[in-house]
């Protein structure tokens, strides 16, 4: 080779490598900014919506941190770990306070937004069958499909039911007793369905609910107004409170943290690590806002994510005690 074309060549390599470090600054600076964004979530609805992604921050700020060795730009590559350090220390406390063994008879509940448009019955009937918990929420439960599965009356002979033709109807299918039951509207005009559950450990005060998505500075005040009026029902309930829903939040949302603060509620991920639910479509973006809260005479065994039912969700299953 001769020495022309080694300049030109070595010339071209400097080019390539000047250009994925500048696009490597770009993408870094566009990361830090979104993570200091998701901490001003109460100013407004835009602002939160870049809170709930924190564990999607950290794993671009690995890829960053990677190039940044590569191009040799070490002060970038520990900037960038700062902010992977930052973001996930959001994330980790999920990873301890592991279950607690059980000493007797466990309660298994379920919850499934099924998506108004899904058809797929027979593959929410399976999942309901593999899993056989003793109650189960259903969201996005349109007239229609309520009234298809005739197994899961004889399944679940106790029930709540607010079927509606939006994302919003709603049905509690229980294999134990219930009383007090009730429909309510909580900040929005969303149903919320509260119900004591007559469990052999003693009553347990179940609340089903599925806030608005906060698309829109309309829906996003509705969502947080319900989240707020939650904490009051919750505060005024006699039993011990497990809360099941859709809150389309995501833990590292402000609002999400001030209903744990005002309810006195803790959430079930804790010890089980993240455990994100949707949207099923898209792995690299999914997120945890199906959830399940519990008041502290709670005790969580087991927590995991279910298979696929036909939804942009995927159903949720937890395993638990009263104490």
């Amino acid at each position: 080779m001769g020495f022309g074309q080694e300049m030109r060549k070595n010339g071209r390599k400097s080019l390539g490598i000047l250009v994925v470090d500048r696009l490597c600054s770009v993408l870094g600076l566009l990361v830090a900014v979104a993570t200091f964004l998701g901490f001003l979530g109460k100013l407004h609805w835009t602002l939160d919506m870049f809170s709930h992604f924190r564990v999607q921050y950290f794993q671009f700020c690995l890829i960053l941190i990677g190039v940044s060795l590569w191009v040799r730009n070490y002060k970038r590559g520990l900037a960038l770990g700062l902010v992977a350090v930052l973001n996930y220390a959001f994330v980790l406390p999920f990873y301890f306070g592991g279950p607690s063994p059980a000493d007797g008879q466990t309660v298994r509940a379920m919850l499934m937004n099924l998506n108004a448009a899904n058809g797929n019955t027979a593959l929410v009937l399976d999942v309901l069958e593999k899993f056989d918990p003793d109650f189960v929420l259903l969201e996005e439960v349109t007239p229609k499909w309520a009234d298809k599965p005739e197994p899961l009356a004889t399944r679940f002979p106790y029930k709540v039911s607010e079927p509606r033709g939006d994302c919003f109807g709603i049905l509690f299918l229980s294999k134990v007793p219930l009383s007090n039951s009730r429909v309510v509207s909580l900040g929005s005009e969303a149903p919320t369905i509260i119900t004591d559950v007559r469990l052999p450990q003693g009553t347990l005060s179940l609340i089903g609910t599925h806030p608005p998505p906060p698309v829109g500075a309309a829906n996003a005040r509705a969502r947080n107004e319900q989240l707020a009026a939650l904490a009051g029902t919750i505060r005024e309930q006699q039993h011990p409170v497990l809360l099941i829903g859709d809150l389309n939040t995501s833990p590292w949302s402000p609002y999400f943290s001030q209903l744990l603060k005002e309810s006195g509620l803790r959430n079930s991920m804790k010890g089980f690590g993240f455990q994100p639910s949707w949207p099923v479509e898209n792995p690299l973006m999914r997120i945890p806002i199906d959830h399940m809260l519990h008041s502290p005479e709670i005790t969580v065994h087991q927590r995991g994510i279910g298979p696929e039912i036909g939804s942009d969700h995927l159903p949720l299953i937890v395993d638990f005690s009263v104490q």
